[in-house]
């Protein structure tokens, strides 16, 4: 069974977005909750998303180990998720990664494996583009009705910059990330294979260049600006509506 790309994330991509919600440098009850909940909600959608597309596809792997649900006990890795994430945070560290569950694909069960494999991948990096509109909405909303709540503004900030930070950053074209499945299935079946074989050190490239900031510098910051800016395209019309 081959595992499709885990879900990295990493506070480096928050950062290079220039973004203004409390982070996790502030361990108030508040500012987690604010940060958690739309994070949780990025994470299980996106790795329920690549199940539930891999079962539209023809492989039913994913969703008959129970991960096309939206339950986030089910996608949270203990390593990945929750010690890795605590211990960087404990040691004060600059950026934060971690990983979600991978979610099992068998990519030889799809109908046509590498044109599906491409739209396997891309389901979990769109299902946080998804979540990035409705939390945008919901944001503009709530400010159009007069909705002073802090707590509710910065939730929904949270949401649109944690989603589209996830969006990016699993778009990265290097394996096991969903840009490196997606590249996979772009390229001629030899260079296919070649590239292919990064895998088993693609975790630890993209560590290395997460330290130097490369990826921040490079492909966060200016694919941050461009998904963010078709976002304010998309929501123009209703912040005109709501506009004093």
């Amino acid at each position: 069974t081959a595992g499709l790309a885990r879900g990295f994330f990493s506070s480096v991509t928050m950062g290079s977005c220039r973004y203004d919600v409390a982070m996790f440098t502030d361990y108030s009850i508040q500012a987690i909750a604010i940060n958690a909940i739309p994070l949780i909600f990025a994470i299980t959608i996106h790795e329920a998303a690549h199940g539930y597309a891999a079962k539209r596809l023809g492989d039913n792997t994913a969703f008959l180990l129970g991960r096309v649900t939206l339950n986030p006990l089910k996608h949270i890795d203990p390593i990945g998720t929750v010690l890795i994430p605590i211990a960087l945070v404990l040691a004060s560290s600059p950026f934060l990664v971690g990983y979600a569950k991978p979610v099992p694909v068998r990519f030889d069960q799809l109908r046509n494996p590498r044109i599906d494999m491409i739209w396997v991948a891309l389901a979990g990096p769109g299902s946080n583009f998804i979540q990035a509109i409705l939390w945008a909405v919901f944001w503009i909303l709530i400010q159009g009705f007069g909705v002073n709540e802090p707590f509710l503004i910065s939730m929904a900030k949270a949401g649109v910059f944690w989603n589209i930070g996830l969006l990016v950053f699993n778009l990265f074209p290097l394996p096991p990330l969903d840009g490196g499945r997606i590249l996979a299935g772009i390229l001629p079946r030899r260079q296919a294979l070649m590239f292919g074989k990064l895998e088993p050190w693609g975790f630890f490239i993209v560590l290395g260049l997460l330290f130097t900031g490369v990826i921040s510098q490079w492909w966060m910051m200016p694919l941050s600006d461009f998904f963010i800016a078709i976002l304010r395209a998309l929501t123009s019309p209703l912040r005109m509506v709501f506009s004093p």
